[in-house]
């Protein structure tokens, strides 16, 4: 039986690159032979879509959420090897109201996701979380034993990262003890530019090894595979942004075989990320 451990992709800006990193995460993990479930928690359903599959009604985790089903019925297939789903709707809006009526509104998803994770048969649980700080997403930090934060290379989403902090802070002192941020990772990065460069240096040097040293560039072909309904690692193999998603899960997965203290090898930048021939996408 497998230790599942939960991992929340969270931040409540929007356009930060949080869903097209729990689409293409979760399929590299899956390629290293990690079973994992993406379970989509954004009403907008982009990582449904991103996934190809469609939009059905009464699809998502909210008829759970409310004692009506388990969250085993609702696991789909994605056609990627070793990556299952739980997808969104359009009605998974509504839970905001709906489960509010609850007194234990906050742990609605940790009671519908308790046999799943129970169950031993996923290595990850990979949730993606609206971009607000409503009840879904409260919810989604109260089941998960750790976060990652993605974070635009721009100064303005640096604004929110504090907020981000906190909020994870004041969960796991108040209802959830595991909880623990596993890394804050760099998106939308233009070697090109002095402001990404910037931005990264400001980041870990506040943050220091709580921040991922793979940097996920921005690349015309991660932007495209979502309207085709696959992975970059399916969509295209060989670009930057493969690359990036690989070795972000490479990252990811040692930095679980040592503790923080020992962390400091992994250097990874997107220079040594990729063959130079390919530099030129970004």
């Amino acid at each position: 039986m497998k230790e599942t451990t939960v991992v929340a992709l969270a931040n409540q800006k929007g356009g930060v690159g949080k869903t097209t990193t729990a689409i293409n995460f979760s399929a590299c993990l899956a390629e290293k032979r990690k079973k994992v479930l993406l379970v989509d928690l954004d009403p907008q359903a982009n990582a449904t879509s991103g996934l190809g599959l469609e939009k059905g009604f009464g699809s998502s985790v909210f008829p759970a959420m409310l004692g009506e089903s388990g969250c085993q019925e609702l696991i789909k297939e994605t056609g990627i090897k070793n990556l299952d789903i739980i997808p969104s709707e359009l009605d998974l809006a509504g839970s905001e109201v709906a489960i509010a009526r609850y007194d234990d509104y906050l742990h609605r998803l940790r009671d519908a996701m308790a046999p799943v994770i129970e169950s031993g048969v996923y290595d990850y649980i990979i949730l993606d979380c609206p971009p607000s700080l409503g009840i879904l997403f409260m919810n989604a930090l109260n089941v998960a034993h750790e976060v990652i934060i993605p974070i635009q290379c721009e100064y303005l989403a640096l604004e929110g990262l504090g907020v981000m902090v906190d909020i994870v802070n004041q969960i796991r002192d108040a209802n959830n003890p595991q909880l623990h941020i596993s890394g804050i990772l760099m998106t939308m990065y233009n070697m090109t530019t002095n402001l990404s460069q910037q931005v990264v240096q400001e980041v870990r040097n506040h943050f220091g090894k709580q921040v991922f040293g793979t940097l996920i560039p921005r690349n015309v072909r991660l932007s495209e595979a979502p309207s085709f309904g696959q992975p970059i690692t399916v969509y295209d193999s060989n670009c930057v942004g493969s690359a990036a998603y690989r070795e972000l899960a490479r990252e990811f997965l040692k930095r679980r075989k040592q503790s923080v203290a020992d962390d400091s090898e992994v250097e990874s930048t997107l220079y040594n990320l990729v063959p130079d021939e390919l530099v030129d996408e970004l």
